[in-house]
């Protein structure tokens, strides 16, 4: 196996390769591989005006920011903090959680939180930033405090199954929200250490991804098996109950939600059938309604997709998802339909899984089966 530091090498001249190669023979993004100094980023500070740049240029990003590569197996997960661009966590199989500095100068890996046995699947950051929660294949849901660099708490599934996903409550970060492999959606109280009566529901199959609405009073869940389901969490105790139920084609890796879409909030969904679902919140219920299917390169690894946190723009609204191919697309998920893609970053050179914008847009994350994890930097 190469060395993590021979394997940022080889990326970095594939980085350089690639981006020969596509200023020859369509010009999209400039990519570049030297460490760049990251400035304050200022929405709206160009010369030229938000709404009157077309939505490639929105979307376009100048260079590599910076390579990370202190995981040893992939990185199935990254996330910028809420609101701070400069924390971004990476969980990975190696069985850790790396919290990374992304604005030092160098971005530097604050530390790195290990206490899981087995690969870790999912991680979240509490609204405060203050804790981080994190669950793996081994069954246990960690609990760390990110000041302290500790783990305050470590709770076992209560099926003793593996975990596969997992989110804080958004209004109420004492309550975290779990999906496990025997099929069973089920809320922790992080104080207690507790999984609270009526906090449980069985959705079937394995559950593979969970998103939150702002509120936290509704959620969805999906499986392996294609099967998104509504959730309404109610009462201090984290009571759970069933709403909607909707299917796709494939497994669904990724849940992703946004406040606002056409006036209406929206769901985004990444399948393992060569698809990514955008769907509009139809009702309180939270039933979906389709509303277009994109083409993507998904079928057996763990690909996540996100909505750009700024939708504010009046050429067009992206979405930003990895794929397969070792690609990471941005979609416009407003414009036309037949050209849906607006930008394409090659700096990867293994299936893309991970994606995170930080807050303001000015950075985005992604990672990859081998473990390398980039930082994009914004135009």
């Amino acid at each position: 196996m190469q060395s993590p530091y021979k394997k940022a090498k080889v990326v970095e001249q594939y980085v350089h390769t690639h981006h020969q190669y596509h200023q020859e023979i369509s010009n999209p993004l400039s990519v570049q591989v030297a460490s760049l100094a990251l400035d304050d980023f200022q929405p709206g500070s160009s010369n030229k005006k938000k709404n009157d740049m077309s939505i490639s240029e929105n979307y376009a990003f100048t260079g590599v920011h910076h390579i990370f590569d202190q995981h040893s197996e992939q990185v199935s997960v990254v996330k910028f903090a809420n609101n701070d661009r400069s924390k971004l966590a990476c969980a990975s199989h190696d069985g850790s959680v790396s919290i990374c500095d992304v604005t030092a100068s160098p971005p530097r890996v604050s530390f790195v939180l290990e206490g899981h046995s087995q690969p870790v699947t999912g991680c979240d950051w509490s609204a405060s930033n203050e804790l981080v929660v994190s669950v793996a294949l081994d069954g246990l849901l960690c609990v760390w405090d990110v000041a302290r660099r500790c783990r305050l708490r470590a709770v076992r599934d209560q099926l003793g199954a593996s975990l596969l996903a997992v989110a804080f409550q958004p209004a109420n970060n004492n309550m975290v929200i779990a999906g496990n492999a025997r099929g069973m959606v089920e809320v922790l109280n992080v104080s207690t250490g507790i999984y609270p009566r009526g906090g449980s529901s069985i959705l079937g199959g394995k559950v593979m991804s969970i998103a939150c609405e702002s509120s936290g009073r509704m959620f969805w869940a999906a499986n392996d098996k294609g099967v998104i389901v509504s959730y309404r969490m109610e009462g201090p105790g984290g009571a759970l109950s069933k709403l909607r139920r909707c299917a796709v084609g494939g497994a669904v890796s990724c849940l992703s939600w946004s406040p606002w879409l056409a006036r209406h909030p929206a769901l985004l969904a990444s399948a393992a059938d060569d698809s990514l679902y955008l769907f509009r919140i139809a009702d309180r219920d939270g039933s979906l309604a389709l509303k277009k299917r994109f083409a993507t390169q998904h079928r057996e690894h763990s690909v996540k997709s996100t909505f750009c946190p700024i939708m504010s723009f009046r050429r067009g609204v992206c979405v930003v998802s990895g794929s397969e191919d070792a690609a990471v697309y941005f979609l416009d998920i407003e414009g036309a339909a037949a050209q849906p893609v607006v930008n394409k970053l090659q700096g990867h050179a293994s299936p893309v899984l991970g994606v995170s914008f930080s807050y303001d847009e000015s950075l985005l994350a992604t990672s990859d089966v081998s473990g390398l994890v980039i930082i994009w930097r914004r135009g």
